[in-house]
Protein backbone atom coordinates (compact mmCIF):
# COMPACT_ATOMS: atom_id res chain seq x y z
CA UNK A 1 0.00 0.00 0.00
CA UNK A 2 0.89 3.49 -0.54
CA UNK A 3 2.34 5.41 2.13
CA UNK A 4 0.33 8.78 1.04
CA UNK A 5 0.65 10.35 4.51
CA UNK A 6 4.28 10.69 4.35
CA UNK A 7 3.86 11.47 0.10
CA UNK A 8 1.65 14.06 1.32
CA UNK A 9 4.28 15.69 3.69
CA UNK A 10 7.08 15.01 1.48
CA UNK A 11 5.02 17.11 -1.87
CA UNK A 12 4.39 20.02 0.85
CA UNK A 13 7.95 20.51 1.72
CA UNK A 14 9.65 19.82 -1.44
CA UNK A 15 7.06 22.81 -2.63
CA UNK A 16 8.47 24.63 -0.21
CA UNK A 17 12.02 24.36 -0.57
CA UNK A 18 10.93 24.53 -4.42
CA UNK A 19 9.47 28.27 -3.93
CA UNK A 20 12.17 29.39 -1.42
CA UNK A 21 15.68 27.93 -2.89
CA UNK A 22 15.88 30.60 -6.28
CA UNK A 23 16.01 32.76 -3.46
CA UNK A 24 18.74 31.88 -1.05
CA UNK A 25 15.99 31.70 1.37
CA UNK A 26 16.28 27.42 2.14
CA UNK A 27 18.14 25.98 4.93
CA UNK A 28 18.73 22.72 6.43
CA UNK A 29 20.26 21.36 9.41
CA UNK A 30 20.36 17.75 10.39
CA UNK A 31 17.01 18.01 12.68
CA UNK A 32 15.64 20.46 10.61
CA UNK A 33 14.48 22.58 7.86
CA UNK A 34 13.41 26.41 7.24
CA UNK A 35 12.68 28.75 4.50
CA UNK A 36 12.39 32.76 4.61
CA UNK A 37 11.86 34.93 1.63
CA UNK A 38 11.47 37.99 1.73
CA UNK A 39 8.18 40.31 1.71
CA UNK A 40 6.55 37.06 1.37
CA UNK A 41 4.20 34.97 3.67
CA UNK A 42 4.55 31.93 2.02
CA UNK A 43 6.71 29.29 2.25
CA UNK A 44 8.01 30.80 5.26
CA UNK A 45 7.52 27.68 7.62
CA UNK A 46 10.13 25.85 10.19
CA UNK A 47 9.57 22.02 10.01
CA UNK A 48 11.25 18.72 11.36
CA UNK A 49 11.20 15.71 9.81
CA UNK A 50 11.02 13.57 12.94
CA UNK A 51 9.09 13.82 15.53
CA UNK A 52 9.49 16.68 18.15
CA UNK A 53 12.18 16.56 21.39
CA UNK A 54 12.29 19.25 23.61
CA UNK A 55 15.89 19.36 22.23
CA UNK A 56 15.29 19.46 18.86
CA UNK A 57 12.46 21.94 19.22
CA UNK A 58 14.98 24.18 20.95
CA UNK A 59 17.42 23.92 18.67
CA UNK A 60 15.42 24.95 15.58
CA UNK A 61 13.83 27.89 17.55
CA UNK A 62 16.89 29.19 18.44
CA UNK A 63 18.38 28.78 14.58
CA UNK A 64 15.59 31.43 13.30
CA UNK A 65 15.62 33.75 16.49
CA UNK A 66 17.12 36.46 14.82
CA UNK A 67 15.02 35.99 11.46
CA UNK A 68 12.66 38.77 10.97
CA UNK A 69 10.01 36.92 9.20
CA UNK A 70 7.29 35.45 11.06
CA UNK A 71 7.48 32.14 9.88
CA UNK A 72 5.15 29.45 10.90
CA UNK A 73 5.70 25.61 12.38
CA UNK A 74 3.98 22.68 10.83
CA UNK A 75 3.29 20.16 13.33
CA UNK A 76 2.26 16.64 11.08
CA UNK A 77 -0.05 14.73 14.28
CA UNK A 78 0.89 11.44 13.03
CA UNK A 79 3.53 10.16 16.09
CA UNK A 80 0.77 9.82 18.99
CA UNK A 81 3.05 11.15 21.39
CA UNK A 82 1.24 14.38 21.59
CA UNK A 83 4.61 15.74 21.31
CA UNK A 84 3.04 19.17 20.02
CA UNK A 85 2.22 20.44 23.65
CA UNK A 86 6.23 20.95 23.32
CA UNK A 87 5.08 23.77 20.79
CA UNK A 88 2.02 24.86 23.09
CA UNK A 89 4.12 25.02 26.42
CA UNK A 90 5.87 28.06 24.57
CA UNK A 91 2.68 30.14 23.96
CA UNK A 92 2.68 30.32 20.66
CA UNK A 93 -0.45 30.18 19.11
CA UNK A 94 -2.38 27.90 16.83
CA UNK A 95 -3.48 29.69 13.66
CA UNK A 96 -4.72 26.87 11.73
CA UNK A 97 -5.63 22.96 11.85
CA UNK A 98 -5.72 21.38 8.26
CA UNK A 99 -7.01 17.77 7.45
CA UNK A 100 -3.88 15.72 5.22
CA UNK A 101 -6.00 14.07 2.43
CA UNK A 102 -5.40 11.68 -0.83
CA UNK A 103 -7.26 10.43 -3.56
CA UNK A 104 -6.43 7.96 -5.76
CA UNK A 105 -7.11 8.81 -9.45
CA UNK A 106 -8.15 6.94 -11.70
CA UNK A 107 -10.92 7.91 -14.37
CA UNK A 108 -11.23 11.94 -15.45
CA UNK A 109 -14.07 14.20 -13.59
CA UNK A 110 -16.79 15.61 -15.72
CA UNK A 111 -16.31 19.46 -16.24
CA UNK A 112 -19.34 21.85 -16.46
CA UNK A 113 -17.43 24.22 -18.16
CA UNK A 114 -18.36 27.07 -16.73
CA UNK A 115 -14.41 27.93 -16.16
CA UNK A 116 -11.66 28.38 -18.47
CA UNK A 117 -7.59 28.13 -17.25
CA UNK A 118 -4.84 29.38 -18.14
CA UNK A 119 -0.73 28.64 -16.65
CA UNK A 120 0.52 31.50 -14.80
CA UNK A 121 3.89 32.25 -18.02
CA UNK A 122 3.77 36.58 -17.41
CA UNK A 123 5.42 39.02 -14.73
CA UNK A 124 1.13 40.09 -14.99
CA UNK A 125 -0.29 36.97 -14.52
CA UNK A 126 1.94 36.33 -11.39
CA UNK A 127 0.97 39.70 -10.51
CA UNK A 128 -2.66 38.66 -10.64
CA UNK A 129 -2.51 35.41 -9.19
CA UNK A 130 -1.07 36.74 -6.12
CA UNK A 131 -3.59 39.45 -5.98
CA UNK A 132 -6.31 36.77 -5.83
CA UNK A 133 -4.47 34.49 -4.02
CA UNK A 134 -4.44 37.31 -1.26
CA UNK A 135 -8.03 38.15 -1.33
CA UNK A 136 -8.84 34.46 -1.18
CA UNK A 137 -6.93 33.76 2.09
CA UNK A 138 -6.05 36.92 3.27
CA UNK A 139 -2.37 35.47 2.72
CA UNK A 140 0.97 37.27 0.98
CA UNK A 141 2.37 35.16 -1.26
CA UNK A 142 5.60 37.46 -3.50
CA UNK A 143 4.84 37.34 -7.06
CA UNK A 144 8.63 36.68 -7.90
CA UNK A 145 8.31 33.69 -6.47
CA UNK A 146 5.63 32.59 -9.04
CA UNK A 147 8.57 34.22 -11.68
CA UNK A 148 11.48 32.00 -10.44
CA UNK A 149 9.76 28.61 -10.20
CA UNK A 150 6.72 28.36 -13.07
CA UNK A 151 9.35 26.17 -15.07
CA UNK A 152 8.50 23.59 -12.19
CA UNK A 153 5.33 24.43 -10.90
CA UNK A 154 2.31 24.94 -12.53
CA UNK A 155 -0.15 27.97 -11.01
CA UNK A 156 -3.51 28.10 -12.62
CA UNK A 157 -5.77 31.01 -12.99
CA UNK A 158 -9.25 30.39 -13.07
CA UNK A 159 -11.91 32.58 -15.71
CA UNK A 160 -15.23 33.01 -15.65
CA UNK A 161 -16.48 35.41 -18.49
CA UNK A 162 -14.76 38.40 -18.57
CA UNK A 163 -13.56 38.04 -14.81
CA UNK A 164 -10.26 36.17 -13.05
CA UNK A 165 -12.07 34.57 -9.90
CA UNK A 166 -9.50 31.86 -8.46
CA UNK A 167 -6.52 30.43 -8.19
CA UNK A 168 -4.71 26.98 -8.37
CA UNK A 169 -1.35 25.21 -7.86
CA UNK A 170 -0.84 21.54 -8.93
CA UNK A 171 2.90 20.26 -7.69
CA UNK A 172 4.82 16.86 -8.83
CA UNK A 173 6.92 15.15 -6.80
CA UNK A 174 7.31 11.61 -8.50
CA UNK A 175 3.72 10.20 -9.22
CA UNK A 176 2.19 12.24 -6.32
CA UNK A 177 -0.01 15.19 -7.64
CA UNK A 178 0.03 17.48 -4.63
CA UNK A 179 -2.69 20.23 -5.26
CA UNK A 180 -1.98 23.62 -3.41
CA UNK A 181 -3.77 27.29 -3.12
CA UNK A 182 -7.33 26.48 -4.57
CA UNK A 183 -9.10 29.61 -3.99
CA UNK A 184 -11.91 31.84 -4.75
CA UNK A 185 -12.25 35.40 -4.39
CA UNK A 186 -14.62 35.92 -1.50
CA UNK A 187 -17.55 37.74 -4.36
CA UNK A 188 -17.41 34.66 -6.46
CA UNK A 189 -17.78 32.00 -3.63
CA UNK A 190 -20.97 29.62 -3.96
CA UNK A 191 -21.01 29.16 -7.11
CA UNK A 192 -19.71 25.84 -7.53
CA UNK A 193 -15.91 27.32 -8.65
CA UNK A 194 -13.65 25.65 -6.23
CA UNK A 195 -14.91 22.14 -7.17
CA UNK A 196 -14.61 22.92 -10.84
CA UNK A 197 -10.87 24.26 -10.12
CA UNK A 198 -10.50 21.10 -8.34
CA UNK A 199 -11.70 18.93 -10.90
CA UNK A 200 -9.94 20.68 -13.92
CA UNK A 201 -6.45 19.79 -11.46
CA UNK A 202 -7.29 16.48 -11.02
CA UNK A 203 -8.21 15.93 -14.60
CA UNK A 204 -4.75 17.40 -15.79
CA UNK A 205 -2.79 15.76 -12.81
CA UNK A 206 -4.28 12.52 -14.43
CA UNK A 207 -2.78 13.51 -18.32
CA UNK A 208 0.40 13.75 -16.33
CA UNK A 209 0.48 10.32 -15.04
CA UNK A 210 -0.02 10.64 -11.80
CA UNK A 211 -1.37 7.91 -9.35
CA UNK A 212 -2.33 9.67 -6.47
CA UNK A 213 -3.51 13.64 -5.57
CA UNK A 214 -2.56 14.98 -2.00
CA UNK A 215 -3.51 18.24 -0.53
CA UNK A 216 -4.33 20.37 2.94
CA UNK A 217 -7.77 20.94 3.68
CA UNK A 218 -8.74 23.81 5.52
CA UNK A 219 -12.59 23.18 7.33
CA UNK A 220 -13.98 25.19 4.98
CA UNK A 221 -12.58 23.06 2.18
CA UNK A 222 -12.82 19.66 3.57
CA UNK A 223 -16.15 18.60 2.63
CA UNK A 224 -15.54 19.28 -0.96
CA UNK A 225 -12.45 17.23 -0.83
CA UNK A 226 -14.68 14.04 0.62
CA UNK A 227 -17.07 14.65 -2.10
CA UNK A 228 -14.27 14.34 -4.79
CA UNK A 229 -13.66 11.00 -3.34
CA UNK A 230 -10.44 12.14 -0.79
CA UNK A 231 -9.64 10.27 2.42
CA UNK A 232 -9.19 11.83 5.42
CA UNK A 233 -5.33 11.14 6.79
CA UNK A 234 -3.78 12.92 9.59
CA UNK A 235 -4.00 16.35 11.04
CA UNK A 236 -1.93 19.48 10.48
CA UNK A 237 -1.23 21.95 13.41
CA UNK A 238 0.35 25.35 12.06
CA UNK A 239 1.63 27.38 14.62
CA UNK A 240 2.58 30.81 14.66
CA UNK A 241 6.70 31.68 15.86
CA UNK A 242 6.34 35.05 17.01
CA UNK A 243 10.14 35.14 18.82
CA UNK A 244 11.69 32.67 20.45
CA UNK A 245 10.59 31.80 23.89
CA UNK A 246 13.10 30.03 25.96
Amino acid sequence: MHNTIQANINNLTSLWKTAATPFDAYFKDSLFHYCDVNDSDWPNRLWFDQDLTADSLETGLKSIQDRPTKLHLPYWDIYSSRSYELIEAKEYPLKSEQAGMSLQLQGPFALKNSLHFSDVATEADAVTWVTLFQQAFNYKINHRILMSTWNKVHYFLAHHENQTVGTGILYLTGNIAGIHAVGVIPDMRRKGFADEIMKFILNRSIELKAAYATLQASKMGKDLYLKLGFKDEFLIKNYLLRQYKS
